[in-house]
């Protein structure tokens, strides 16, 4: 990673640098945000519980007061009172029941009892038998005779909300005497929750001690993993159905007595604020990428004036790497980039002299070098030349030593000619219009050539191209450039060995090995090995072969390397491109018959 960000522009080090704080201090911002918008969601939240619950009081108080005040009516008036004072079910129910249901509500329940608490009669019609045979209230009641109590009652999975009112009249003796008493109140079901719910928008569950819930505003599923998390997590804190999440508050359900026999659990969900949590998170986010594009927008505009004298820098730099000695630095300012720029002009100059310089004295050497090449080179051939002449001129020769002395001179003669032709060739190339050929076909028509020097040597040349493989060349100078490869070879080795010839197809380009088992090339000139007059252990030559044959290779939008070891031979490496493989149904026998 460290790799890869050193690799990069100036400029988008800068900018991704600038990205990276903007994006680390906006999180930290976001999270600051977003946690002080939580707790403030969470504590409206609770207000909103808190709200639920006042409102359900107020509710509840409503429905208490409206069936007490219902009881005391009832119980005030005189036919009823009359009506209570016979204990007759029938009288009872027929002077008080219209009454009682024209001013209750259908899920009230009215129960009358004697002053001994014994069940008398039910003005709504249900026996209520659960309440009936229940003294714990009568008595608990009893106690606070002749005030009216309220509270609840749990009796077989059932929980009743209700009120205790004494009917007293007048006795004999002047005083009152207790005449009934009647209870009145809900049984607390899923209808009634359902009302809690409409009315405060909360969610309400009704529990009892040690068994499933009484009533409940949440479907089946939801209600058992609520009940199941309630006694797992703190009031505090959020509790879960599974799907959604709610704020709690619980308060207890006691009794006439004050004793607790159940709770209630207002619930207020979550999701909303969460909803608007999420939209105010997407917003950050926006608001983040605009903030993250408008700082890399400015960051760019200012790192590109900076680093705008860098990339000049670099450039020319660049330009100098390619031998352009004559470039220049525009100065534009007076800091530490126009001090270093106005250096740089000052290397390019120094550089510019010392190359006018080496490139005056290269010439000298070279024109030294390239004469005494000559000088040497051609001793040989003009001796050859000057001494068959001599003979032929002062010598009465046989006509067959005459055609030996003329075979002589003409091959000594093509020697200099191929000489000054090499020296053309350095000076400027010889190029002439590629046409397809096999390659194979080219290396065989060079190696025919010099098969008859390489018999006199011992030398097995052997071609291991395949004949499918064909590319544009231009044959003659690819033809000498094979040519002057085996031909080092050869000249390497006199006492024998062996020269292979192998190619593949790679890439659209065919891959080309020259190889063989002579002495190798010796370190002090492999680096310069392609570089003209470079020449070592041969009996003759210029030292021409090697870079003819590069910048043959070059020519043909190539490439060409060595690879040796003392001892061991070279191996000549030669990419040339556009190669391409055509289908042969005929292999000709002659063709294979060079040593694979």
């Amino acid at each position: 990673m460290i790799r890869r960000f050193s690799r990069l522009s100036l400029l988008w080090k800068i900018l991704l640098s600038t990205s990276v704080a903007v994006t680390i201090l906006f999180a930290i911002t976001g999270y600051i945000v977003l946690s002080a918008i939580n707790r403030t969601m969470y504590a409206s939240l609770e207000q909103e519980v808190q709200n639920s619950f006042h409102a359900y009081t107020s509710l509840w108080k409503y429905r208490e007061d409206m069936l007490s005040t219902t009881t005391l009516m009832l119980s005030e008036l005189p036919q009823v009172r009359s009506a209570f004072s016979t204990g007759d079910k029938a009288t009872i129910s027929d002077t008080a029941g219209d009454l009682w249901r024209k001013i209750s509500d259908a899920n009230a329940i009215f129960l009358v009892f004697s002053p001994f608490g014994q069940y008398v009669t039910s003005l709504d019609g249900d026996p209520a038998p659960a309440l009936a045979r229940n003294k714990d209230i009568f008595k608990a009641a009893s106690a606070k005779f002749p005030k009216q109590s309220k509270g609840f009652f749990l009796q077989d999975g059932d929980l009743y909300n209700i009120s205790v009112t004494p009917v007293y009249v007048d006795s004999s003796d002047g005083g009152q005497s207790l005449n009934s008493v009647l209870i009145a109140g809900y049984r607390i079901d899923a209808l009634v929750a359902q009302q809690l719910k409409e009315a405060t928008g909360s969610e309400f569950l009704f529990l009892r001690p040690g068994g499933p819930p009484v009533a409940s505003t949440l479907n089946p599923r939801a209600t058992n993993v609520v009940v199941r998390n309630l006694g797992a997590t703190q009031a505090s804190e959020l509790v879960s159905d599974g799907l959604s999440k709610y704020a709690r508050f619980e308060t207890p359900l006691t009794d006439i007595a004050g004793r607790k026999v159940g709770a209630l659990c207002i619930l207020r969900g979550f999701d909303g604020a969460q909803r608007q949590i999420d939209s105010l998170y997407s917003k950050i986010v926006v608001l983040w990428m605009l903030a993250v594009s408008a700082g890399l927008g400015v960051t760019y505009l200012l790192a590109r004036r900076i680093v705008q004298p860098v990339e000049e820098l670099d450039r020319a730099a660049a330009e100098v790497a390619r031998h352009n000695y004559a470039i220049e630095v525009e100065v534009k300012s007076e800091d530490e980039m126009g001090r270093l720029a106005r250096t740089f002009n000052t290397m390019c100059a120094s550089i510019r002299q010392a190359r006018e310089d080496l490139i005056r004295q290269e010439r000298i050497s070279t024109i030294g070098r390239l004469s005494g090449s000559i000088v040497h080179d051609l001793r040989n051939p003009l001796a050859a030349i000057y001494g068959g002449a001599e003979m032929m001129v002062d010598a009465d020769l046989p006509p067959a030593h005459m055609k030996r002395l003329a075979a002589n001179i003409y091959r000594a003669s093509r020697r200099i000619q191929e000489l000054l032709q090499d020296l053309l060739n350095v000076s400027r190339g010889k190029t002439g219009a590629p046409e397809l050929c096999r390659l194979r076909e080219v290396a065989s028509a060079a190696c025919d050539s010099l098969a008859g020097a390489a018999e006199t040597q011992g030398v097995a040349i052997s071609i291991a191209i395949p004949p499918e493989i064909e590319l544009p060349l231009d044959r003659s100078r690819m033809e000498r450039a094979f040519v002057n490869l085996v031909g080092n070879s050869l000249e390497a080795m006199p006492e024998g060995g062996k020269v292979r010839i192998s190619a593949s197809f790679e890439n659209g380009a065919a891959l080309i090995q020259v190889e063989d088992t002579g002495p190798g090339i010796a370190p002090e000139i492999r680096a310069n090995l392609f570089q003209p007059f470079v020449t070592a252990g041969k009996r003759n030559g210029l030292g021409l072969g090697l870079a003819l044959t590069r910048q043959t290779v070059l020519e043909h939008g190539g490439d060409m390397w060595v690879e040796s070891e003392p001892g061991r031979g070279a191996r000549f490496f030669l990419r040339l491109p556009g190669a391409q493989t055509i289908a042969i149904q005929s292999v000709n026998a002659e063709a294979l018959s060079h040593g694979d």
